[in-house]
């Protein structure tokens, strides 16, 4: 009989175990500790396990199996190997074995670990291997999973104790030779167990300790008496976790830090060169956790020379509307700092801010722009500078093109042999046409007409173009435009179409793969020619 409760009081263990491992992870992260992380763990020792499972009695009837609980194993040993990627995760290896009908585990997963400086805590996920047997029963070989976590206590650099360790292990195990599938439960076991385990960690792989330094710099480096010089240091080998404590001293002037940074007043101080310097220590690190550093400055009395300035603009050519970037450079003889203001031009607008200003040309006239700008010393001493901008017109806009406002389909006309003809529907498209052309007075049209190379008609394409200049200054809708604002081309659509082109005022029509007619040897086809053609035989006859 176990000393433990059962099943349901030992879930209730591991579970209430995990619950309060993850409490204490959580609550670890805002007092974690900074502490070196080795890069490979070994653990060794003693492993109980419950396996949590009911699997059919040996030797029973294959149609009448009876359940039998599995006993507590607390005989067992379990190991595992640990590659940490980095001081909260890693990849862990794991081997468990009981025996007194016996159950092996093979696992692999991830680890993830929470450090401080005496204790680590861990949880992990891993996929599982599992092989149970039991006397009287086949092997059994089954896929599962282990869930789990612990408590290591470090006892020195390379030796922890894990003071426990409690998994879920979860399998499933498959006896369908020895029951029948009338019992599905017994056919196909699931293992749901508690492994509680202790022993030693052993760690290795820790990084090298490196030794910390410090540098620092001043900027400017050489003042005029007055100015303020800024001193910063830098670090490296610290932990960037840790607040660190800075402390300022100098050799002339009156120094102000703040952390990493601080300022000397040379205010009264003499010309001559001095040095600042900053020591830097890590609290919490017992040894080795300080750095010192030293940098120089000059501080220099003043002259009195004016700044040197000149702009220049680029571009220096633009067209009206347009901007330009003005860049000037203003320098001190004396290195006092200087100050770039007072930015004008004499046409568009400018702005500028530190030593580039730009120039906005919109509503200037052509011509040349002259920019002008200040630069002034903390003494009082200016010089002025100026560069000048080309302003240009715009060029003119492009002409306007034409463009294909309908297109007539003769396809139908074709079917009745009068592949000439120009339709009820085609008229009505030149009807829209016309209109065009008597609201827009000084609008123009192309006619490009087409033919399919199995037409054989001579002029067919010139006649359909022809055709339709006649309904729109002539035809029976007596539309009347001028025939001098139409022109009639072929073209090489190969389709039974004529297309109508608009042309504006000042436009051009391009013209690519077509051809003008001649109207004087090709002209409009009646709907009927050949009674055209009789009347006009009989016509003399009336005279005679």
């Amino acid at each position: 009989m176990s000393f433990y409760p059962g099943l349901r009081s030992m879930r209730v263990l591991c579970a209430s175990f995990l619950l309060m491992l993850t409490v204490v992870l959580l609550s670890a992260v805002t007092l974690a500790q900074d502490v070196e992380t080795p890069k490979y763990e070994i653990f060794l020792g003693y492993q109980w396990l419950h396996p949590g499972a009911g699997v059919p009695a040996p030797f029973q009837n294959y149609n009448a199996p009876v359940k039998m609980t599995l006993p507590d194993m607390p005989a067992g040993f379990g190991t595992a190997f640990t590659y940490n990627f980095q001081k909260y995760f890693g990849l862990e290896g794991d081997f468990g074995y009981n025996w007194d009908n016996y159950e092996t585990t093979l696992s692999v997963g991830p680890k993830l670990s929470l450090r401080t400086d005496q204790s680590n805590y861990f949880l992990h996920t891993l996929l599982s291997y599992n092989r149970l047997n039991v006397d009287g029963l086949p092997n059994g070989n089954g896929i599962g999973a282990i869930l789990g976590g612990g408590w290591d206590l470090r006892v020195n650099h390379l030796l922890s104790l894990r003071i426990v360790e409690a998994d879920y292990v979860w399998a499933r195990q498959n006896y369908s030779s020895v029951v029948s599938a009338a019992f599905p439960d017994l056919r196909r076991v699931s293992l749901e167990g508690i492994r509680l385990r202790t022993g030693l960690v052993f760690n290795f792989g820790y990084p090298e300790l490196v030794t910390p330094g410090a540098s620092c710099s001043v900027q400017p480096n050489e003042v005029m008496v007055g100015e303020p010089i800024t001193a910063s240091v830098s670090t490296t080998n610290f932990n960037p976790k840790h607040t660190l404590s800075y402390s300022w001293s100098a050799t002339g002037g009156k120094v102000t830090g703040k952390d990493n940074t601080a300022s000397i007043d040379t205010n009264g101080v003499a010309g001559g060169s001095y040095a600042v310097s900053a020591h830097v220590s890590d609290p919490k690190r017992k040894t080795g956790g300080e750095a010192s550093c030293t940098a120089n400055f000059t501080v220099k009395e003043p002259p009195k020379n004016p700044p040197t300035f000149s702009c220049s603009a680029s571009p220096t050519s633009l067209q009206a509307g347009g901007s330009s970037t003005i860049t000037c450079t203003c320098t001190s003889s004396d290195n006092v700092p200087v100050n770039i203001s007072n930015w004008t031009a004499s046409g568009g607008s400018i702005s500028g801010t530190g030593n580039t200003g730009t120039l906005n040309t919109t509503g200037a006239s052509a011509g040349t722009v002259t920019v002008s700008a200040t630069c002034s010393d903390t003494r009082g001493l200016n010089t002025q500078a100026s560069t000048q901008v080309t302003v240009e017109n715009p060029p003119p806009p492009p002409p306007p093109q034409a463009s294909k406002l309908a297109e007539c389909d003769f396809a139908n006309m074709n079917k009745i042999h009068k592949p000439w003809r120009v339709d009820n529907e085609c008229k009505g498209k030149l009807d829209d046409v016309a209109k065009n052309l008597q609201q827009n007075a000084d609008n123009k049209l192309i006619i490009v007409g087409n033919a399919e190379p199995t037409e054989k008609r001579k002029n067919l394409a010139a006649e359909r173009a022809v055709n339709s200049k006649a309904y729109l200054t002539g035809g029976e809708a007596k539309l009347g435009i001028d025939p001098n604002r139409i022109e009639t081309r072929t073209g090489s659509a190969g389709t039974m179409t004529a297309e109508y082109w608009i042309v504006p005022a000042g436009g051009t029509f391009t013209g690519e793969g077509t051809q003008p007619v001649d109207e004087s040897r090709v002209k409009a086809v009646p709907d009927h020619p050949h009674a055209a053609a009789a009347k006009r035989k009989a016509k003399p006859a009336t005279h005679q």
